[in-house]
């Protein structure tokens, strides 16, 4: 039987559909030995000892067991390259770690909003995550004590409008311990927005049911950001689990990263883009890689970066044209790549 007939059997069973039957046979390092592309068994031992390797039976099924350089597998597969010395970078570039501002849980760069962690796990491992270096033993808020104190600290800083509830994933947790999330902070009547992270719409789009959707839109604040990177993420899954927070009165946008590889290219970007907005998602951002250790191997260029900005604004309209960004350690902004941004503390793009 060819591989691409197993899938078909796959999904053709009802359990393939069940998020929780993704989350529980997810591949793990040592089975991605199935897509190795001459990668000694060493080396990826050694990758998956730093930055474990997870990918959801869905995730995996798209990627291109005949080809190594494929878009999809570079996001999802070990490479020796995330072991290498990399100059300008940092495990924690944003200071997370030793962010005492907040309470447990909570994460504050600019005034006006915070970051909740809500899980410490995601449905697919994405090799250029810009918390690889963080998750394992990062302070989540799991607990409803940890939950009512960290409404409590949002509520005794009115100037705190919105919510971002990331990790990690958020999305992995169960109905009821979203909702009471979401709940919690939208009930606040300083909130103006509570913003959910995540990327199940592209790794994990069963997760995205009807009865989730739906709780999710009861408040009228939530807002959506996922993270397609390429065009080949847009399934007909995917592309259902998004309408389905559409259609609940949730607004999705998408903050895309710029990875050399696979979406470096204005053709990449303008097929990504008006696939976009196709399924009425909004995009939003196309971020250049964070200086976190361990992705380095996947930055663009600033000067091309700006040209492919250019190029695609020529191509698109305003709708279906992001804004190319930059989050840089210090800046007090996500900075535009057309300006020219001295004062981090990390160096933070090739020239």
């Amino acid at each position: 039987m060819s591989r691409s007939e197993h899938t078909l059997l796959q999904r053709a069973d009802a359990a393939w559909n069940d998020w929780r039957w993704q989350l529980r046979h997810a591949m793990t390092g040592c089975h991605t030995g199935l897509l190795t592309f001459g990668v000694p068994e060493d080396i990826r031992a050694q990758v998956n000892l730093r930055y474990p390797v997870v990918i959801s039976p869905y995730a995996f099924s798209l990627l291109d067991p005949a080809n190594p350089r494929d878009p999809l597998n570079l996001q999802a597969l070990p490479s020796a390259q995330e072991l290498l010395a990399e100059p300008g970078t940092a495990e924690d570039p944003f200071g997370e770690q030793c962010d005492a501002a907040c309470c447990h849980g909570l994460k504050r760069r600019f005034p006006d909003r915070v970051l909740v962690m809500a899980h410490d796990r995601c449905a697919m491992a994405c090799r250029h995550c810009t918390r690889k270096n963080l998750l394992r033993g990062t302070d989540v808020v799991r607990t409803p004590a940890q939950l009512a104190a960290a409404v409590e600290w949002v509520r005794t800083h009115p100037e705190v409008r919105e919510v971002l509830i990331s990790g990690g994933d958020p999305l992995l947790l169960s109905d009821r311990r979203v909702a009471a999330l979401v709940k919690a902070f939208a009930d606040l009547p300083q909130i103006d927005a509570v913003r959910i992270g995540t990327r199940v719409p592209v790794t994990l789009p069963m997760r995205v049911t009807p009865e989730l959707a739906v709780a999710l839109g009861k408040s009228r604040k939530v807002w959506v950001n996922t993270q397609f990177n390429h065009v080949r993420e847009i399934t007909a899954e995917a592309a259902a689990a998004c309408a389905r927070l559409v259609d609940s009165g949730i607004p999705v946008s998408n903050q895309s990263v710029l990875l050399k590889g696979v979406n470096d290219s204005t053709d990449a970007l303008f097929e990504l883009c008006t696939g976009l907005q196709r399924i009425r998602v909004r995009p939003y951002y196309v971020f250049l890689c964070d200086p976190v250790s361990g992705i380095a191997h996947f930055r663009v260029p600033l000067a091309k970066a700006r040209r492919m900005e250019r190029e695609l604004a020529v191509r698109l309209g305003g709708l279906a044209l992001p804004r190319f960004v930059m989050d840089l350690p210090g800046a007090d902004r996500k900075v535009p790549v057309n300006e020219n941004f001295r004062s981090c503390s990390v160096p933070c793009q090739p020239r």
